[in-house]
């Protein structure tokens, strides 16, 4: 998804997945694969040192910023499986400008009271130690705003944090476009947040799609909707 939509073209980014047997592993690409190219085997384990290995046992390079950043999310988050963070063409600026999203329309509602804000100078994560204050602001939310830098997004499985990054990606656009928008109460937030992402809630499970349950996580159903979009054919 990352690829069809161009993201991370650079090198900027990272999805990482626990590992479902050594819980305090996780799965990343390897260094220099790009999102449009990814093959199964270009995924490593890395270990809580830091150290990766591939499917064949043998070293391997990875982006050391992602494990800085994304492993102590995984250490502080026992309920995330999946982290996903890159660069994009909206979450970027409107991370320049160290502000949350307001509710001034219905998508901007599912992230209201739901996303933090890490309001620190530190774009280039150096260490661990800039991870773990990243997950401190992360806290318990779905997401947090990493200031001058971008977004990032946590979900029960790579589907699930992907989805809810797609749509935080087009949450930042609105909020960028139109910077007079007039916020909804608190109230009137909650209630439209609360319908939206009900867990048993059909209406958001793509026509013709039996690949997953309405009950399944919703971030999970964004990424089902946004693979009709953008990648014809592929199952989700």
């Amino acid at each position: 998804m990352f690829g069809a939509l161009r993201w991370g073209e650079l090198g900027d980014g990272h999805i990482t997945c626990r590992d479902p047997v050594q819980s305090d592993h996780m799965w990343l690409l390897r260094w220099g694969v790009s999102f449009e190219r990814v093959r199964p085997d270009d995924l490593v384990l890395v270990a809580p040192d830091g150290s990766a290995v591939d499917q064949q046992g043998r070293p391997a390079t990875i982006n050391t910023t992602a494990y800085y950043i994304h492993w102590p999310i995984h250490e502080a988050r026992p309920d995330v499986t999946a982290v996903a963070h890159t660069h994009t063409p909206w979450g970027t600026p409107f991370a320049a400008e160290r502000r949350m999203i307001e509710p001034i329309s219905q998508e901007s509602t599912i992230f209201f009271e739901n996303h933090s804000l890490f309001d620190d100078e530190e774009v280039q994560v150096l260490s661990t130690d800039g991870g773990k204050r990243i997950a401190a602001a992360l806290g318990e939310m779905r997401s947090v705003i990493l200031a001058n830098h971008g977004l990032l997004t946590v979900g029960a499985g790579p589907a699930d944090a992907v989805g809810w990054f797609v749509l935080m990606e087009r949450v930042a656009e609105v909020q960028m476009k139109a910077r007079a928008g007039v916020p909804i109460s608190a109230e009137a937030a909650r209630v439209a947040r609360d319908r939206l992402t009900f867990a048993d809630d059909a209406d958001f499970v793509p026509a013709g799609d039996s690949s997953g349950p309405a009950s399944e996580p919703f971030g999970a159903r964004l990424f089902r909707w946004a693979t009709q979009r953008h990648l014809p054919g592929e199952i989700a």
